[in-house]
C-alpha cells in the first residue's frame, strides 16, 4: 500500500510539474494583446450598435460576449493540444474542410444571393471562416511532409492543386473575400515552409495571369466568371464616382465617416453617419469606419497598434517554432491575420475593393470570432512547445 501511495503522489507531482511548465511558457503578452483588442472591440460595438435594435441596445453586444466566451474556451483547449496531432490527421482536416464547404452550398441559407451560412438555432455557422484555420493546418502538413522527399515544384503545385478546391467552393458561395484569405494562407505556408523564391515567383506570375483572365481576357471573350455585384465592386473601386447612389454608395459613405472623425472623433452622439444609418453594415464590414467617425484618428490608431502588437508576438512565435510544420502554421496564421486587417481597413478608406472581410475581434459575428480565437490558441500551443523544446 505504501508503494502504491508513493507512486500516486509521484504521478500527481509529475502532472503538476507539466501543468506548471505549460502555464509558465504561455505567451502572456499575446494573451494581453488579444484581450485588449477584444475589450476594445466590445466597447466599439456597444457604441456603434446601441440604436440598431429598438428597445434592446445590448442585442449585438450580448451575443458577441457569448461568442467570445465560447472562443476563449476553445482557444484554451487548442493551446493544450500538440500541433503535431493536426499534422497526423491533416487529411481528415482537409476532408472536413471540403465537406463543410460542400454542405453549405447544399443546405445553406440563401441570404441576398449568397450561401455562406448553416443555421443551428440562433447561431449561424460560416464554414468558410472555420475553413481558414483547417486549410492552414492541412497545407502546412502537406508542405512540411514533402519538404525533403519531393522536388519543390511538385510540392508547390501539389499544394496549389489541393488549395484550389476549397477556394473554388468558397468562390462559388460567392465569398470573394474568404477566397483571397485562403490564397494568402497558401502563399504564406509555401513561404514559411521553405519553398525557393523562384518557385514562389513563378506562382505569383501564374496567379497574375489567372487574375487578368478573370478580370479581362475571359470577359472580353464573352465568358463572365464574376457575379454582377462582384464586377460592380471592382469597377467601383477603380472608378469610385461611377455610381455614387448605388454601386459605390457603401464606400463613399465609409470614406465620409472616416474623414469626418478628424483627430479626436465626433463622439457617439455626434456620429451622424453611423447613428442615422447612412453607413451600411456598420456592425460588421464597416465597423472600422464607425470607430473612426466616433473616436477619430486616435481611436483608430489605438486599435491598429494593438493589431501590430499581436502580429509582433506572432512573428516571435514563428521564430521559436520547434519544427518546420509549426513554423509554417504560425507564419500562415500571422500573415492571413494581417492580410484580413489590411483588406478590411483598406476597403473602408477606399484603397482596397469591398470584399466583405470582417475586422478580427471587432466585427460582429460568431464564426469569425471563434475562428480567430482558435488561431490564437494554435499560436499559443506552438509557443509553449517551442519554449519547452528550447529548454532541452
Amino acid at each position: 500500500m505504501a508503494t502504491i501511495a508513493r507512486d500516486h503522489r509521484a504521478s500527481r507531482a509529475h502532472v503538476g510539474s507539466e501543468v506548471g511548465a505549460y502555464l509558465r511558457h504561455l505567451d502572456y503578452l499575446l494573451i494581453a494583446a488579444v484581450a485588449g483588442v477584444i475589450t476594445y472591440g466590445i466597447w466599439v460595438l456597444t457604441a456603434v450598435t446601441r440604436n440598431d435594435v429598438p428597445g434592446d441596445p445590448t442585442y449585438f453586444v450580448s451575443r458577441q460576449e457569448v461568442y467570445i466566451a465560447v472562443g476563449a474556451v476553445l482557444a484554451a483547449v487548442t493551446t493544450a493540444v500538440s500541433p503535431e496531432i493536426y499534422r497526423r490527421y491533416a487529411k481528415a482536416l482537409y476532408a472536413l474542410t471540403v465537406t463543410l464547404l460542400l454542405l453549405v452550398l447544399v443546405v445553406g441559407d440563401d441570404v441576398r444571393g449568397s450561401k455562406r451560412w448553416i443555421e443551428f438555432g440562433s447561431f449561424r455557422l460560416q464554414p468558410s471562416e472555420i475553413g481558414k484555420i483547417l486549410l492552414i493546418l492541412f497545407l502546412a502538413a502537406f508542405v512540411a511532409n514533402r519538404a525533403r522527399s519531393e522536388s519543390p515544384w511538385r510540392t508547390v503545385w501539389g499544394a496549389v492543386g489541393l488549395a484550389a478546391l476549397p477556394m473554388l467552393l468558397v468562390f462559388k458561395e460567392p465569398d470573394f473575400g474568404s477566397t483571397l484569405i485562403y490564397g494568402s494562407a497558401l502563399l504564406a505556408v509555401l513561404f514559411f515552409g521553405g519553398m525557393p523564391w523562384k518557385h514562389l515567383a513563378t506562382l505569383a506570375i501564374v496567379t497574375a495571369l489567372i487574375a487578368l483572365s478573370v478580370l479581362w481576357f475571359l470577359p472580353a471573350a464573352g465568358v463572365d466568371v464574376l457575379d454582377a455585384y462582384q464586377k460592380d465592386r471592382l469597377i467601383g473601386f477603380v472608378h469610385p464616382d461611377v455610381d455614387p447612389s448605388g454601386t459605390t454608395y457603401n464606400v463613399n459613405q465609409s470614406i465620409t465617416a472616416v474623414g469626418s472623425g478628424g483627430l479626436n472623433g465626433r463622439g457617439v452622439a455626434g456620429a451622424s453617419q453611423t447613428n442615422m444609418n447612412y453607413l451600411p453594415e456598420h456592425n460588421t464590414d464597416f465597423i472600422f469606419s464607425s470607430l473612426a467617425e466616433q473616436r477619430g484618428f486616435l481611436g483608430a490608431a489605438i486599435l491598429l497598434l494593438l493589431y501590430a502588437f499581436i502580429a509582433w508576438r506572432g512573428i516571435k512565435i514563428v521564430a521559436i517554432a520547434p519544427s518546420l510544420y509549426t513554423s509554417a502554421v504560425a507564419g500562415a496564421i500571422v500573415f492571413s491575420f494581417l492580410f484580413q486587417v489590411f483588406v478590411n481597413v483598406g476597403m473602408t478608406i477606399g484603397i482596397a475593393p469591398v470584399t466583405g472581410i470582417p475586422l478580427p475581434f471587432v466585427s460582429f459575428g460568431g464564426s469569425s470570432m471563434i475562428t480567430t480565437m482558435l488561431m490564437i490558441g494554435v499560436l499559443e500551443a506552438i509557443h509553449v512547445r517551442g519554449r519547452l523544446a528550447g529548454r532541452r
